[in-house]
Order: structure tokens, then sequence, then C-alpha cells
């Protein structure tokens, strides 16, 4: 919240939450939900919500949602993310 935006390959990682809201934002994002991490680190993507506007957004609960990545707007589709598929984060 607060900052002006997310760059092209930037994202924020909200773990353990199944509902976001947009107030305090300043820019539309892609919100992607995930589940449980599977015993490997994977999580199962449950949701996808594109193109979230700032103020007037509310995502109230995802079923199976344990985590949200929130991407730059029009990332998930230009990556085809779909339901289904997995998330691995690795340390950089």
């Amino acid at each position: 919240m607060l900052r002006p935006g997310l760059d092209a390959g930037e994202g924020l990682w909200l773990s353990g939450t199944n509902n976001i809201h947009m107030f305090f934002m300043r820019f539309a994002i892609d919100a992607v939900f995930a589940g449980r991490p599977a015993a490997d680190g994977r999580r199962t993507v449950v949701a996808i919500r594109p193109d979230l506007r700032p103020w007037r957004s509310i995502v109230w609960w995802v079923r199976g949602g344990h985590g949200v990545l929130e991407l730059p707007t029009g990332t998930a589709a230009a990556s085809g993310t779909q339901v289904g598929d997995s998330l691995v984060f690795e340390a950089t």
C-alpha cells in the first residue's frame, strides 16, 4: 500500500491470506491466490483475480487460498497463468 506501483518482474507475496482489499492502493494489480504448500514447496493456483482496481476492488474470500501473489496488472494473462498451475518460490 502507498507505493507508486510494481515494475515488470516485481511482485508481492502475502502468505496465509485468502482475501485482499485495494484500499490505499495507487495502482491496479493481478492477484494470484495459491493454496498451502505441498511437501516439495509447490503451491497450486486456486484463483486468479485480474485487474483489481485501486480503491474499488475487494476479494472477500477465496476457497482454498492460503496466500496471494500480487503482480502488475496484465501479468497473469501475459504469463498464461491458470488455476491448477504450480507456483514455486526460490530465494534469490
